[in-house]
């Protein structure tokens, strides 16, 4: 059962690597890079300052990084408990994707995965409201790029970028509980009218 998963992991990356989402690998290889998501850190702190009243704003803003280094060390974490070689490490698949970088760690979950799907949802979550904001669903679009270049440049599986995609999707609910918890008890948190 478990071998049948791996199988269907492998061949669900060879078809995503090799197909024509993959016809411009310059691309992918440039989202990739986590310096490049520098301006997404910095449009998601204008969103909060722009929300919230300073005092809440600055305490939101400087929750993106700490959230985002709880996630990565979690993720370290299970990818040293788990040590997942990556696809661009397997001598089975190096002839059969596309491999752009081959980092030495291991590969589940995705730590790219996790941190962006972490802080967008914490962003996503301290932003919305039913009645307004109906485009906030845009954010996700960072995360799931983000996410999707690991296959395209041949370091993750599949499966690393969902786990990666669900665990940070948690993390970053549960930093928003935390500060909500926070903000509510200093009795602190306002919304801009």
């Amino acid at each position: 059962m478990w071998e049948s998963l791996l199988e269907i992991d492998r061949e669900l990356l060879k078809l995503l690597n090799n197909s024509f989402l993959n016809n411009i690998p310059e691309f992918w290889e440039f989202i990739t890079h986590p310096e490049r998501s520098i301006p997404i850190f910095l449009f998601f702190s204008f969103l909060l300052y722009k929300q919230y009243n300073k005092p809440v704003s600055y305490y939101l803003i400087i929750c993106l990084p700490v959230i985002a280094g709880i996630t990565l060390f979690i993720t370290n974490l299970v990818k040293n408990a788990v040590e997942r070689l990556r696809p661009s490490n397997e001598p089975v698949l190096l002839d059969s994707i596309l491999i752009s970088q081959r980092p030495e760690n291991f590969s589940f979950w995705s730590g790219h995965s996790a941190v962006s799907f972490a802080v967008t949802f914490f962003v996503y979550s301290l932003l919305f409201s039913p009645t307004k904001n109906h485009f906030l669903k845009l954010l996700f679009l960072w995360p799931i790029l983000f996410a999707l270049s690991r296959i395209m440049v041949g370091v993750h599986y599949p499966a690393d970028v969902i786990v990666g995609a669900i665990a940070g999707s948690i993390l970053g609910y549960l930093g928003y509980k935390l500060a909500l918890y926070y903000t509510r008890k200093s009795k602190t948190i306002t919304h801009r009218q």
